[in-house]
């Protein structure tokens, strides 16, 4: 186990690209940045504050959440609102994310601020369609996290943190979602980020637990991998072989000075491509 970097607040929505530079957001802190091989950081989009996910869009630039759903142009350090209001009323936020292989967004809302201690009121889940169109898919979410699809596209899996549980629903012949069920629940803790591997496992983050438990795709534990941390927030497969894990967090209870950490180890079993945004 590697440690990257670290020193940050809250950090959330990793993403590896095909240079193996690692994106992730600064939640509470604000900005998004990029760890590059060599460990030099930049910033990539200063200040954004709550950006629980992100995705790289394949006409160029990066779409990620926030108060919503932006598409953020690096040479031009200019944003487009893709997704900002829903019924005529302003989102209050928007958490994680995942795409699918038309290009589409499935992401969950948040009606209330995470960061504060205000009693959390139910969310819903969306899917973004190219250019920007929102189909609203489900309600009673009480705090959205992690989402992944299954290699076969057939099951979306959704992280709901208060029930300790990891959701799945069936994905219906129009994208749609149905039959909302629980697929695993978390020895520990609560999930948070999520990431599917190539054998249709399911890899939680588990928050104040310290942990990433790896669910076979029956929804079985597989391993539980402990970290120096409780608050482990997310994680992402990368490398050419997808056999690098990326797991980030945002504290250190070994070192408390270390503060939102990055660390990375090899998996035992590959990570399945997430398809890039098609804004």
């Amino acid at each position: 186990m590697e440690t990257l970097a670290s020193g940050f607040g809250l950090i959330e929505a990793p993403r590896v690209d095909a240079h193996d530079r690692l994106y992730f957001s600064d939640v509470p802190n604000g900005g998004v940045y990029r760890r590059n091989p060599d460990g030099k950081i930049d910033t990539v989009i200063p200040k954004r504050r709550g950006v629980g996910g992100m995705i790289f869009n394949a006409g160029g630039g990066l779409v990620c959440t926030g108060r919503g759903l932006i598409l953020f142009d690096e040479t031009t350090a200019k944003s487009r609102d893709l997704f900002a209001q829903w019924e005529g009323k302003p989102l209050m936020g928007l958490n994680d994310l995942t795409t699918d292989d038309l290009g589409s967004v499935y992401t969950g809302s948040l009606s209330f601020d995470p960061l504060s201690n205000n009693t959390p009121r139910p969310g819903s889940l969306f899917r973004v369609d190219p250019p920007g169109r929102a189909i609203k898919l489900w309600d009673g979410i009480q705090v959205t996290n992690g989402l992944g699809l299954s290699p076969d596209r057939k099951l979306l899996y959704h992280s709901d943190s208060p029930t300790q549980a990891v959701w799945v629903y069936d994905v219906a012949a129009d994208r749609g979602v149905k039959d909302r069920r629980i697929f695993a629940k978390l020895p520990a803790g609560m999930p948070d980020g999520l990431a599917v591997d190539a054998e249709g496992g399911v890899w939680v983050a588990a928050v104040r637990a310290g942990e990433v438990v790896h669910f076979g795709s029956d929804g079985t534990v597989r391993k539980r991998i402990k970290f120096p941390a409780t608050m482990v927030t997310s994680l992402v497969f990368g490398g050419r072989d997808l056999m690098d894990l990326y797991v980030v967090t945002a504290d250190n209870t070994e070192h408390p000075d270390r503060k939102g950490t990055i660390f990375r180890m090899r998996a035992d079993v590959a990570g399945l491509p997430v398809p890039q945004a098609k804004f």
